[in-house]
């Protein structure tokens, strides 16, 4: 099978986001420490977030929303205007934060641009992540930016469609089971899963048993690789 399509996740995949998510998710946990402790303040950030996704989204925006609403609900009317303030900045600055490429994320990119077209396909809000993709310097690279409010199969049907791609010729490479392999299997692709320490409980899922269409990768650089035993 020639592969003649070839799709890649952003954040954890490209680049390091979950640990600036963490790190902030830590600050919160320090600010709230005097009303809870933090695996009980962990918890309900969760809870807030997955209960928040229908509403926000996905990205830094609906997670500092879910921040404030987290620690209203902990501190009630201890919460002072200077912790919302706190919490606010701390929202500004996981937006703000440097665009951190992998090792050789580069070089990879271009090896696979050599074998097919290369299509990004990352949720999440879109400035933001317009932002990401035009400082890391690798828009060039990619012949298509699908920027989505999530990853289900019909969203990946639906790309193949618009890049006249059968399933069967296209390949979906992420760091989420949840979002980036399952889905993309589901439509009929070949989906490559690249785990990264500190991922978040929402994108985790079981991996899929003996699935013929499925690998799991240590790191990207070992993508194309693996592309070259499919044809």
């Amino acid at each position: 099978m020639t592969i003649q399509l070839i799709c890649l996740d952003a954040d954890d995949t490209l680049w390091h986001n979950m640990r600036h998510f963490n790190a902030t998710e830590d600050a919160l946990l320090d600010m709230l420490r005097p009303f809870a402790d933090a695996d009980v303040t962990r918890e309900r950030l969760i809870t807030c977030e997955t209960r928040n996704l229908p509403l926000y989204g996905y990205g830094a925006k609906g997670f500092t929303l879910s921040m404030i609403e987290t620690a209203v609900e902990l501190a009630g009317q201890a919460l002072s205007a200077g912790m919302i303030e706190q919490i606010l900045a701390a929202g500004r600055a996981l937006l703000a934060h440097p665009v951190e490429l992998f090792d050789g994320v580069e070089e990879t990119l271009r090896a696979l641009a050599d074998i097919a077209p290369l299509v990004l396909v990352t949720k999440g809000d879109l400035l933001h992540q317009e932002s990401k993709l035009a400082a890391s310097g690798l828009g060039d690279l990619f012949s298509g930016i699908e920027i989505v409010s999530d990853k289900r199969a019909d969203t990946f049907r639906s790309l193949f469609a618009r890049h006249d791609v059968a399933a069967r010729a296209a390949v979906m490479a992420g760091d989420s089971m949840r979002s980036d392999i399952l889905p993309a299997l589901e439509a009929g692709a070949w989906a490559a899963f690249i785990p990264q320490e500190g991922a978040w409980a929402h994108e985790v899922a079981r991996a899929p048993s003996d699935h013929a269409r499925f690998v799991q990768l240590e790191r990207l650089g070992d993508l194309p690789g693996w592309i070259a035993t499919l044809d």
